[in-house]
């Protein structure tokens, strides 16, 4: 089963990428890259989602669709 969290990040002062969400608490990751950020932030979301009982908080989250908007950051 796999459900969308929503997460934000923010670019730090040193230069190092911050992932948090407000739909699972607990979830706060840090990476040299965007990329390398989102990836340690869904491992962290998947151990944070075992450690608890899913079945409790299952309704914070929303389903996967087979679309979904994406911000596309572009530099010129």
């Amino acid at each position: 089963m796999e459900k969308k969290i929503n997460i934000h990040i923010e670019k730090l002062p040193e230069g190092y990428y911050l992932a948090t969400s407000d739909n699972l608490q607990g979830l706060v990751a840090q990476g040299r890259t965007i990329s390398e950020t989102i990836e340690i932030a869904g491992d962290i979301a998947k151990k944070l989602l075992e450690a608890q009982d899913f079945e409790k908080i299952k309704d914070k989250f929303s389903s996967f669709t087979n679309n979904f908007d994406y911000p596309l950051v572009v530099g010129l």
